[in-house]
């Protein structure tokens, strides 16, 4: 797989958090209070009612010195557009990316799409003998879960199946084999929110982060002793190398989990002292078809199948195949939910690819990202002046003007699908994980909690925050704010600002009330794990931390 770049929503930090740490790029404690009142000007037209003054006084953070932003305001209703600032800039989008999948995604593919896995076999059966091989089939499902193939395996064994004589063929050509988007950061390969994509593939939890292991190591009972180490799902295609070593209380806690280039060898170093909590690190395991395989081939051994010689990858299962068992995921509206919500990047790039083989036949990123390019000339979107090359915005040669991000959230409001669409996206400061996801801590104690629904993105030197939110006279507005090439740590914060003031302003009338910028509440200085501090990651990606 060729791995991600420091990108949009998706990191966690490496190895163990300890007490969650409030993170500058998801749980900023902020302090609205009023600025000053902005009046309109004489002679002042219908969309210049003091939002241009209140929003460049945000925009003038000393955050974005040197900086760029491309913010668009417009009402929901009519289109009108009430602010724009450098509207036609392209700016890199992070997980705003996800915005333009999601929606291709519901408009393509539908609402009720399923993905399948099917366990298939062109053997003939003889009494409790099954001769020839058994073929496990991916159709794209990122919510796969060990107890799922445990099921088909168990599905397998009820009808009296014993012994294949054969091999388990994992068949994963229904996409490509790229297993990374383009561009994506090399220093990210064993990050669980740039892991590679097959058809075939597992999640290790129910945030469905396909195509990851969880790591947990914990001290041993004396200083000397090994770390112990645990894996979700127990399985062995993955090998644990452990260097580390427990020490005595009240010393270093400097433990690290890793896995090594190209390989399934995850190593554990560094040292943990005796009564410490747990470091507990998502992996992305090299080549996820094996991965699949080999958890199915367990779960058969298991249910007392016994299967012969090791699983062979990537060859298609033949025409004429018999079904023996088979599982359907959840539908694409409900998997909205924790795609957009925890910006997963896994579940936008297998709809890209999705999108891509229901179109064209074709399981890849190109066919996809044409698809897509297609279905955003009908919303009218002007594409020429956009670049779009994977569908969850890892990676940094993304660039959309904010004015383009605002004419697809403004054009998707009549879809049939729009209530469940618009229900995916994070709800700021509900508490509630499922609901308000990368936006549960943002915005609280303000007009806007609770009001505001939007996506966030975050990658290093790239921040956005496109949506919704109904003002003081209960106008629906629909603002884009993407925000690039700062240097501070985070302007999660800027964005919060513009959001609020939208919120508590009445932007009809004659007055708008400018929200200060509050500078994020310092971090405590902690062991660093990772190469990428919290603010360059979607606050989701901060496992085992949440926003």
């Amino acid at each position: 797989m060729s791995r991600p770049v420091i990108h949009a929503d998706r990191r966690r930090p490496r190895g163990r958090l300890g007490p969650v740490v409030l993170g500058l790029a998801c749980t900023l404690t902020l302090t609205f209070t009023a600025l000053s009142v902005v009046s309109s000007p004489a002679g002042a037209g219908p969309s210049d009612t003091g939002l241009k003054g209140a929003l460049d006084t945000i925009l003038a953070d000393s955050r974005m010195d040197g900086g760029a932003a491309s913010v668009v305001i417009a009402d929901a209703a009519t289109g009108e557009r009430l602010y724009q600032r450098d509207s036609t800039d392209r700016l890199m989008p992070a997980s705003n990316t996800k915005l333009v999948t999601s929606a291709a995604a519901m408009e393509l593919l539908g609402p009720d799409y399923r993905f399948r896995t099917d366990v298939l076999s062109t053997g003939r059966r003889h009494g409790t003998v099954l001769r020839g091989d058994l073929y496990l089939r991916g159709g794209g499902d990122p919510t796969t879960l060990a107890k799922d193939y445990d099921q088909l395996a168990a599905d397998l064994a009820a009808t009296g199946v014993t012994r294949v004589t054969g091999r388990v063929v994992a068949d994963d050509t229904r996409f490509d084999n790229q297993r990374l988007g383009r561009a994506w950061a090399a220093d990210d390969e064993s990050s669980y929110y740039s892991a590679q994509i097959s058809p075939l593939t597992l999640a290790p939890d129910t945030d469905y982060d396909s195509g990851t292991v969880v790591v947990e190591a914990l001290p041993g009972a004396a200083p000397g002793d090994k770390p112990l180490v645990r894996l979700t799902p127990p399985t062995d295609y993955v090998r644990i190398d452990i260097s580390g070593t427990t020490v005595a209380p009240g010393q270093a806690d400097t433990l690290a989990v890793e896995r090594q280039h190209g390989t399934n060898t995850i190593t554990v170093s560094g040292n943990i002292p005796v009564g410490a909590s747990a470091t507990k690190e998502w992996v992305a395991v090299w080549e996820p078809t094996g991965y699949a395989a080999a958890v199915f081939s367990d779960a058969l051994a298991r249910h007392g199948v016994r299967v012969a010689g090791r699983p062979l990858l990537g060859r298609p299962t033949p025409p004429g195949a018999r079904p023996v068992a088979s599982k359907s995921s959840i539908p694409l509206k409900e998997l909205l939910l924790p795609f957009m919500k925890l910006s997963n990047n896994m579940h936008a790039e297998t709809l890209t690819k999705a999108i891509g083989y229901e179109t064209a036949g074709r399981g890849s990123w190109s066919a996809g990202l044409a698809a897509i390019n297609g279905y955003l000339k009908k919303e009218g979107v002007t594409t020429t002046t956009l670049r779009q090359v994977d569908g969850s915005g890892l990676s940094r040669m993304n660039v959309i003007p904010a004015g383009q991000l605002t004419t697809l959230l403004l054009s998707v409001r009549d879809a049939p699908w729009y209530a469940d669409w618009h229900a995916s996206l994070p709800v700021a400061c509900a508490t509630d994980r499922a609901v308000g996801g990368t936006l549960r801590s943002r915005m609280c104690a303000t007009p806007a909690a609770l009001n505001a629904r939007a996506k966030t993105g975050s990658l290093t030197g790239a921040s956005a925050l496109s949506g919704y939110v109904t003002d003081a006279g209960g106008r629906e507005l629909v603002f884009s704010v993407v925000l690039n090439n700062y240097l501070a740590s985070s302007v999660k914060s800027v964005e919060d600002a513009i959001v609020v003031t939208l919120a508590k302003s009445d932007t009809a009338g004659g007055t708008i009330a400018a929200v200060p910028v509050p500078m994020p509440v310092p971090v405590p200085p902690q062991r660093e794990r990772r190469a990428k501090p919290p603010a360059d990651l979607e606050c989701a990606w901060q496992k085992p931390a949440f926003c």
